[in-house]
């Protein structure tokens, strides 16, 4: 694949995770829906990486060494949100290690967080002009 096709590999793979997002919250399925707003996030950032490096992403899930990576101008907020959603990618795939955030994770919990990753996600997009 040339660098345009990587990156639209991510772009669209980012918009399906969006979607299964979506569709889990709506299943009331709210740990999940949280991983796939962390990939959906993760394949955005890794989208703006390869534009930025020309070369492929790195090997990682942590969202703020994206960012990083990328050179995004984050304030404190997107930090700790990135920071947050990276966390949700550990608790979804290894829940017998953290089953005590479980509880927290309920519908207006899940609604917030994915709210407020679709408006990080459009801020990344909007600054990176995709």
């Amino acid at each position: 694949m040339n660098l345009e096709e990587v990156i639209q590999y991510w772009l669209t793979t980012a918009d399906e995770d969006w979607r299964v997002a979506q569709h889990l919250f709506q299943s009331k399925d709210y740990p999940y829906a949280l991983f796939f707003g962390h990939l959906y996030l993760e394949k955005i950032l890794k989208a703006l990486v390869v534009r930025r490096t020309g070369a492929h992403a790195p090997f990682t899930h942590s969202l703020l060494r994206l960012a990083e990576e990328r050179g995004l101008p984050l304030t404190k907020e997107q930090r700790l949100l990135l920071v947050r959603v990276t966390d949700y990618n550990i608790e979804a795939r290894y829940p017998d290690e953290r089953l005590e955030f479980r509880p927290q994770w309920t519908q207006q919990f899940c609604r917030s967080e994915l709210s407020r990753i679709e408006g990080l996600t459009g801020w990344i997009r909007e600054t990176a002009k995709f």
